[in-house]
């Protein structure tokens, strides 16, 4: 029976130590590149296959991480899903996905079923019915990793990978006061949700620098579903000064509002313009097209895969949390832009 090459036959091969083969083969900084070409060129050479089973039952690793997000019907979301999952593959992890469908108590028993399959890790991006995070609290006090990603909680200590939401919904609003706009109403998400709340503040900025009065009558909150987006459009279009701009949070919401301006005769982009959020393909498919911020999504994905992984790899050591907020960027279509 053929001897299955350990890391002590490379060490004694290379005549180095058992603790720099581990090192260089877990690729970990604090080695010299030539040392740990070395190493992996005779781990290549002599076919030496990792125990992953006793390293594992040794170290208390599954190599299985969590992530948790609201709704996998949404684009966002299931498009970082992909890149999360495509990270994590790469970096030798495997993925359980699970999603709350906006509830806090589907949350609650995702975080519990995942920690009963021994995740090392867990990425999440908030319910809109979150508003206690006593479980999250738990969860870091059990030693398990988290990472948030869009929707995140102040409260809790946490790595964190966003978009600037503030700067980009000033620089959209920005753009609708550039093509005219006077009047400019925010079509926001729930009013719990820290995504939607950062993104009004850039709307109310905008408006201030443009030496706009506020008015709250034009910041309606709307759940996630087309039909309310198109009930709060009718509601808006209602008023006596009707808005001449409608900054709204999601793509999603975006297409309801389209659909009540039309029954509503109301011409976009003639009488009133609009930009909205994620730059979905449907954007570029509907009549007009719709102006749209452009999320890093990938990016996403992949920073928030590495800032899990650093801490599971790190663990035990005081890793103080990191939050990487990313750029976006407008892409202007046909709902904003003056005619001509």
């Amino acid at each position: 029976m053929r001897h299955q090459v350990t890391i002590k036959d490379i060490a004694k091969q290379l005549g180095v130590s058992v603790a720099t083969v581990s090192r260089a083969l877990r690729d970990l900084p604090d080695i010299h590149p030539d040392t740990k070409k070395l190493v992996l060129d005779l781990a290549k050479e002599l076919d030496y296959q990792p125990n992953v089973l006793a390293t594992s039952l040794v170290k208390s690793k599954t190599k299985t991480l969590g992530l948790i997000v609201p709704d996998l019907g949404y684009y966002f979301f299931s498009t970082v899903v992909k890149a999360v999952e495509d990270a994590a593959i790469a970096a030798g992890y495997s993925l359980l996905i699970a999603q709350t469908q906006e509830s806090f108590e589907r949350e609650l028993t995702n975080i519990q079923n995942l920690s009963r399959s021994q995740v090392e890790g867990i990425i999440i991006s908030l319910s809109r019915e979150t508003v206690n995070f006593d479980h999250l609290t738990r969860l870091q006090r059990r030693g398990i990793p988290l990472v948030f990603f869009d929707r995140d909680s102040d409260e809790i200590d946490a790595s964190k990978v966003m978009v600037d939401n503030e700067q980009s919904a000033y620089e959209a609003v920005k753009h609708l006061i550039e093509n005219g706009c006077k009047r400019i109403a925010f079509l926001a998400g729930p009013k719990n949700v820290s995504v939607s709340n950062q993104r009004r503040m850039g709307y109310s900025r905008a408006l201030q620098e443009a030496g706009i009065e506020s008015d709250p009558s034009l910041i309606i909150h709307s759940v996630y579903f087309q039909d309310s987006a198109i009930a709060k459009t009718h509601q808006l279009m209602k008023e006596a000064n009707r808005p001449d701009g409608i900054l709204v949070v999601s793509d999603r919401l975006a297409i309801g509002v389209l659909i009540a301006l039309r029954e509503l005769n109301i011409s976009v982009p003639d009488e009133v313009k609009m930009v909205s959020f994620n730059n979905e393909p449907i954007c570029s498919l509907v009549s007009p097209t719709i102006s749209s911020i452009a999320q890093p999504l990938e990016e996403i994905g992949r920073l928030a895969i590495q800032l899990l992984i650093d801490q599971i790899e790190h663990k035990g050591e005081d890793i103080p949390a990191r939050v990487e907020v990313l750029k976006t960027n407008l892409v202007v279509r046909e709902s904003s832009s003056n005619k001509g």
